[in-house]
Order: C-alpha cells, then sequence, then structure tokens
C-alpha cells in the first residue's frame, strides 16, 4: 500500500481542532468545491444519532464528481475508531466502497500549548494498479493542501 501524510499547525486549541474535524459539517467544509462532493446519507451506530459527532461504527454514503467530469462516483467511509485524551485525539476512516480498492485515512490531533498539530495519514491502495500509484499523490496534495488551509481559516493561522 502506498503512504501520503501531511501535518499542519493551527493556532487553536485541541478540543476546536477535534470538534470540527468530528462532524458531517466539517467533511463538507474541509472538501475543495472541485470535488464536488455531496453527502448521500450517514448510517449511525445502534441507529442512534449522538448529535453530529462522527462516533465509532458511524458510515457516510458520498458521492463525489471530481471537476464535474463524468459520472458521480459513490464513496462509503466507516469511523472504525475514536479516540480522545486530553493531550491527543485520532479517529480512522476506511473506505468500505469506492474508487480506490483501499483506503485508511487516520486522522490525528496533538495538543502543543494553545495550538494542535493536525496530521492526515493516508494509506492506500490506487486505481488502475501502478499507473494509478505514479498519479494518486497529484490528487491526494491539492486535496489535503486544502483541508489543512480551510482548517486554519476557520480556526486559526499558526
Amino acid at each position: 500500500m502506498q503512504t501520503f501524510e501531511r501535518d499542519v499547525r493551527v493556532n487553536a486549541p485541541l478540543a476546536a481542532v477535534w470538534e470540527f474535524h468530528s462532524t458531517i459539517d466539517g467533511l463538507l467544509a474541509l472538501t475543495p468545491e472541485w470535488a464536488n462532493l455531496r453527502v448521500d446519507g450517514v448510517d449511525w451506530p445502534d441507529g442512534e444519532r449522538e448529535g453530529d459527532v462522527l462516533v465509532e461504527g458511524t458510515r457516510i454514503h458520498m458521492s463525489v464528481q471530481p471537476f464535474g467530469v463524468g459520472p458521480r462516483q459513490t464513496w462509503t467511509s466507516r469511523i472504525t475508531e475514536r479516540v480522545e485524551n486530553d493531550d491527543h485525539a485520532y479517529f480512522v476512516d476506511v473506505m468500505e466502497d469506492g474508487p480506490f480498492p483501499a483506503w485508511r485515512h487516520t486522522h490525528s490531533f496533538f495538543a502543543d500549548g494553545d495550538q494542535t498539530v493536525a496530521r492526515d495519514e493516508v494509506a492506500y491502495r490506487a486505481p488502475l494498479g501502478g499507473l494509478g500509484a505514479l498519479g494518486a499523490p497529484a490528487v491526494l496534495w491539492p486535496m489535503f493542501h486544502f483541508r489543512h488551509r480551510r482548517t486554519r481559516e476557520v480556526l486559526g493561522d499558526a
């Protein structure tokens, strides 16, 4: 599997950064417009919604249409882990269905005084084999650059 990792320092406390990233609204705010993301449904574990927080077991049914080209591609992610401590928090989403043969995204947040370091780690198998593996970073880099810039715009520029 290939990996992609990117960090950003945010001038906001861990609790604020964690809260922003832990909801459907956060997901929508952190996705670039060119992806044309649409959340088509959310399955909450045991059928019980705990506010807007993406808790362990939540399934998010989405579709994307990058740059408005071609048919919409469906994507289903499930939150498989969610851990919150005083100085560190993380959650993991795994793609159950979508354009990548494998996708595991770990969203980690580390307190550093009044600031937070947010880290995105993605382990993936790209579509189209070796050709996809060569092209995937060209898609992932701008997507995560946008996510981190947007996080800093909303929560604080460190």
